[in-house]
């Protein structure tokens, strides 16, 4: 630690606002089984230090691949140079190194995806192709700040994923599943059932073959538990980090205090949950985790900040700030982000509705980050008649303005529902975890491949 001081000292010596180093050393294991077969085993070891100095309103940045005191020391003296500094300063040179290289706790086990894919294939003959990635890893971090913080953690993560492909009448249907967690590949194979997970697959997979085409037009919408908040996440969540705000980006600039939703909406970010594939204890500046209320019954209450737009804004930090790698700077970045339960029973709101979209699953589009206009594809949707859920449907596209929608939001359930997944923003790639319970749209713009219903009226 006597190091770290050291280092802690001549960081404060730069003279910047503040300043950080963020070393870090990751190990990933990887092996991915395709048709019956392994088709890539892969450990990847990775490792730097990134030093960043805040200086009369400018972030200077610099990095280096080796994780020694002297490395950081030196990337601190080159920021110094690039931020103006006149003199040179007597840097630290120790080879002591700033974190440890832990592998990961297990691998697993190579039979049981074999296993895995051949009780996927018995299933069907229907069946052409079974794709299987498993991905455990452990990243250990230090962290310390010109503010005096030091923070040493490790960070282990685990991602299961299954893809299946049938035929069906010669035409080719996909089926995915992906589960995820902030654990140990031990921990993630104690909690979750790869095997279901493989079925879930190839059950969607069959849905496909099976659905009938999506009418298109305005109706209701209800968005399941189990869509997991994707819409939410891109189209509202981004208008909250604080980077989008103070450029101005931002359709929420200026809406403190007021109502930017039902009343029926709060919406919360969350890195302390227990698990969640966008839980951590620190941020990658050292800031504590929190649990931030962004929409309080439909009022806007808070916004996402790293340390630099906290002191830009004159905003408190909020445990946001993220990086995917140590070679380049933090950002304010969602955690786990979620729509808090309502009162009603899911089934109550699906029968409540006389004809519209059930959406189960969420699959890719595009949002736009400043207005919130979205396009989403629908993995899992099935159309409802008089409260009745009936076929399954595909091609459909929800597409409209975040913002909107939670304005139009009608109902909202009691049964909160999390799914992992990836957020990208500038080139960086974080994991992430959105969450909502059943909700209740009463009106949203629905593209499909059957127009002969141009337009679902909305509940009144």
């Amino acid at each position: 630690m006597d190091e770290l001081f050291e280092l802690g000292e001549f960081l404060k010596k730069s003279e910047a606002k503040f300043g950080d180093v963020f070393a870090a050393k990751s190990m990933v294991y990887s092996v991915e089984f395709e048709n019956g077969r392994i088709s890539e085993i892969q450990t990847t070891k990775n490792g730097g230090t990134g030093v960043r100095l805040l200086s009369q309103g400018n972030t200077i940045f610099s990095y280096t691949p080796g994780t020694l005191v002297k490395d950081a020391s030196d990337c601190i003296e080159d920021c110094r140079m690039r931020a103006g500094a006149v003199s040179k300063m007597k840097g630290l040179h120790s080879k002591r190194e700033l974190t440890a290289q832990d592998s990961p706790t297990l691998k697993v086990d190579l039979e049981c995806l074999k296993g895995i894919d051949s009780r996927i294939r018995k299933n069907s003959s229907m069946v052409r192709q079974v794709r299987i990635r498993f991905k455990t890893g452990v990243s250990n971090v230090t962290m310390l700040s010109s503010e005096g913080v030091v923070v040493k953690k490790a960070r282990k993560s685990t991602i299961f994923s299954v893809q299946v492909v049938v035929e069906h009448k010669g035409s080719l249907f996909t089926g995915y599943e992906i589960k995820a967690a902030s654990v140990d590949a031990k921990r993630f194979l104690e909690r979750e059932d790869l095997v279901q997970i493989g079925q879930e697959a190839l059950r969607r997979a069959f849905l496909q073959a099976e659905a009938v085409l999506c009418p298109a037009g305005f109706m209701p919408v209800i968005l399941a538990g189990q869509a997991g908040g994707t819409m939410i996440h891109e189209a509202c969540g981004h208008g909250l980090e604080a980077d989008i705000l103070e450029k101005d980006y931002s359709i929420y600039r200026g809406k403190f205090g007021q109502k930017v939703a039902s009343e029926l909406v709060t919406l919360v970010d969350d890195a302390t949950l227990p698990d969640l594939y966008g839980s951590y204890d620190f941020d990658d500046e050292g800031t504590p985790a929190q649990r931030t209320i962004l929409i309080e019954n439909g009022i806007l209450r808070g916004v996402l900040t790293d340390v630099e737009t906290s002191i830009n804004m004159g905003l408190p930090k909020t445990g946001n700030g993220r990086r995917a790698f140590w070679s380049v700077p933090p950002m304010p970045r969602m955690t786990n982000t979620f729509i808090m339960n309502g009162e009603q029973e899911p089934g109550e709101i699906i029968d409540s509705l006389k004809e519209g979209l059930l959406v189960l699953k969420m699959g890719g589009g595009e949002v736009h980050p400043t207005s919130g206009d979205f396009v989403f594809h629908v993995e899992e949707g099935y159309l409802v008649e008089k409260g009745k859920v009936g076929k399954a449907v595909k091609n459909a596209i929800l597409t409209g303005n975040g913002p909107e929608v939670l304005k139009r939001i009608k109902a909202v359930g009691n049964d909160l529902h999390f799914e992992a997944g990836v957020c990208g923003k500038s080139g960086q790639h974080v994991p992430v975890t959105d969450g909502q319970p059943t909700v209740l749209i009463d009106g949203l713009t629905v593209g499909g491949s059957d127009t002969a219903n141009e337009n679902i009226s909305a509940l009144s």
